[in-house]
């Protein structure tokens, strides 16, 4: 089976080489498709103060981050790297994404997460939506996923939304009809191998002798006409 990961960052900005950083990291497993309910999610402090701008996005405030491990702690970089080990990365706007692990994981003289590695759900939804919106929120609700769970951007709850969407992006619909179909196939093959008895012909009835009584007596009361029911024995 396939093993990708979806993942999702939280930052104070947009750009690190002016100082902006990750503040949170949150990565999900999924095979074939399907979330496996393993997943990565940590909080990080950025050891700097949180733009206004960026707290009422993610809500996320220096106060809250203050304490939390650092990017080049173990607990955060080495539990990353092998929690998603050499599979491929899903991330909307990859770019982003990449741009910032790849800054952290340097500073951390750790090798960058080549782009090759990367599926960039925004490319996959500009190819099948052009010319649309197509921020996640937008898919969301084009693909009618449930946003109820998320108050402001997070993480895990954008990780995922991500998978969600990115399994509508590769087929959804037809991809659950071909997992149906498949355990159709085989709930058959399993039914076909089980020996049944012979079926009688005709089949005995099932109805007692006093309902078949009390029906011919309406037949004869009330229709007064034997000649079709007499064929079955009344």
């Amino acid at each position: 089976m396939a093993r990708e990961i979806v993942l999702d960052t939280e930052t104070t900005g947009f750009d690190p080489l002016r100082g902006d950083r990750l503040v949170e990291l949150a990565a999900l497993e999924i095979e074939s498709f399907v979330p496996t309910g393993r997943s990565f999610h940590v909080y990080i402090d950025p050891c700097r103060d949180m733009p206004a701008e960026a707290e009422k996005v993610h809500g996320l405030s220096s106060h809250f981050l203050r304490g939390k491990p650092r990017f080049e702690h173990p607990e955060v970089v080495e539990a990353f790297l092998e929690f998603i080990g050499d599979a491929p990365l899903i991330a909307h706007n990859a770019a982003f994404d990449r741009g910032f692990l790849n800054w952290e994981l340097a500073n951390c003289r750790r090798d960058h997460l080549h782009e090759h590695r990367w599926i960039d759900t925004l490319a996959l939804a500009k190819q099948r939506f052009p010319g649309m919106h197509n921020s996640l929120d937008a898919l969301c609700k084009r693909f009618k996923v449930s946003l109820s769970e998320r108050e402001k951007h997070g993480a895990l709850i954008d990780a995922k939304l991500l998978a969600a969407v990115y399994l509508e992006l590769k087929g959804g619909r037809e991809r659950r009809l071909e997992l149906s179909s498949a355990t159709m196939i085989n709930a058959v093959s399993v039914a076909s191998k089980t020996e049944y008895g012979a079926r009688p012909r005709p089949l005995g009835p099932r109805s007692t002798e006093e309902e078949r009584a009390t029906h011919a007596a309406f037949i004869r009361g009330v229709v007064k006409n034997e000649e079709l029911w007499g064929k079955f024995g009344l």
